[in-house]
C-alpha cells in the first residue's frame, strides 16, 4: 500500500522519465509535491525503492527506474504543485493526528472485560507511512490491556521494532497522549505528515526516535519535528 505522497511521486517520476528520460532532482520533486525540505523526498524515495516501484540505478546521476506501479494505477499527468501546509489542503491520507480525531470513545462490549475501541489502519515499524484513518472499524479488546483515558488500535508494518517484541502483522493498543517519558515507545508524528512507531528518546534539544532492528537507523529530530500522539500499552498477535 502507497501513501498518496509516495504515490503522487511515483506518478510524477513516471511522467518525467517517458516525457524527459531523466528523472527529476529532488528540489523538483519537493516542488511538485509541496514539501518544505528534500528530507521528505530522501524518506519517500527510500520507502517506494524498499517496496519495489522504483530502483536507483548506481553510478549515474538521477538515474531511476520505475520498476512497476500499483495495479490500480496508470500513467498520467504528474500532479500540480501542492500548496504548502499553510493554505488550504484536504488531503485524502490523513496526518495522524490521533488526538484531535473527534471521535467518542466507543462503548464497553457487552461481554464482560472487554472493550471496543478504534482501529484506524495502519502504522510503520520501519519506513514511516501516513496511517489511514477508518472510523468504521472498531476492535473487541480485553479490559486488562487499557488505562485510564482513551484508547486506539492500529496494525503493525514492518520489522524495525521487532527486537522490542513488535512484529508485521501484529495489533498495538495505544493509550492517547501527547506526553512520554523518554524510553517510551510512542506513536509519532513527524513533520506533521509521517506517524511511525518508535521508541523516543530525549537527546538534549533533540529528540531520537530509535528503532527496535540493527537493519534501521535512529531517527534524530528537532523537538518541534516531532508530536506525541499515543504511547504503546499493548499488543495482539494472531497466529
Amino acid at each position: 500500500m502507497l501513501t498518496k505522497k509516495q504515490y503522487d511521486l511515483l506518478l510524477f517520476i513516471d511522467r518525467r522519465l517517458k516525457e524527459e528520460g531523466i528523472a527529476p532532482s529532488f528540489d523538483e520533486m519537493k516542488e511538485a509535491l509541496g514539501l518544505r525540505s528534500k528530507s521528505g523526498i530522501h524518506r519517500l524515495m527510500t520507502g517506494l525503492e524498499e517496496r519495489g516501484f522504483i530502483r536507483r540505478l548506481p553510478h549515474r546521476a538521477r538515474a531511476l527506474e520505475v520498476v512497476r506501479l500499483p495495479e490500480n494505477m496508470v500513467s498520467a499527468p504528474a500532479p500540480a504543485p501542492q500548496r504548502r501546509p499553510s493554505e488550504s489542503f484536504a488531503p485524502t491520507v490523513i496526518k495522524g493526528d490521533f488526538r484531535l480525531a473527534g471521535v467518542p470513545a466507543a462503548p464497553a462490549s457487552k461481554s464482560a472485560g472487554v472493550v471496543q475501541i478504534p482501529l484506524y489502519g495502519k502504522i510503520a515499524a520501519g519506513t514511516a507511512i501516513e496511517a489511514l484513518r477508518d472510523n468504521t472499524r472498531h476492535l473487541d479488546v480485553p479490559a486488562s490491556l487499557l488505562r485510564t483515558g482513551d484508547h486506539y488500535a492500529l496494525d503493525v508494518a514492518g520489522d524495525s521494532m521487532i527486537e522490542a517484541g513488535i512484529h508485521d502483522g501484529d495489533t498495538v493498543i495505544i493509550q492517547r497522549t501527547d506526553a512520554a517519558e523518554s524510553g517510551t515507545i510512542v506513536v509519532a508524528l513527524v513533520d506533521n505528515v509521517e506517524v511511525t512507531l518508535k521508541r523516543l528518546r530525549r537527546r538534549g534539544q533533540s529528540i531520537a526516535l530509535e528503532p527496535a532492528n540493527p537493519a534501521y537507523e535512529t531517527r534524530i529530530c528537532g523537538p518541534d519535528q516531532v508530536t506525541v500522539q499515543g504511547r504503546l500499552v499493548g499488543l495482539i498477535r494472531r497466529y
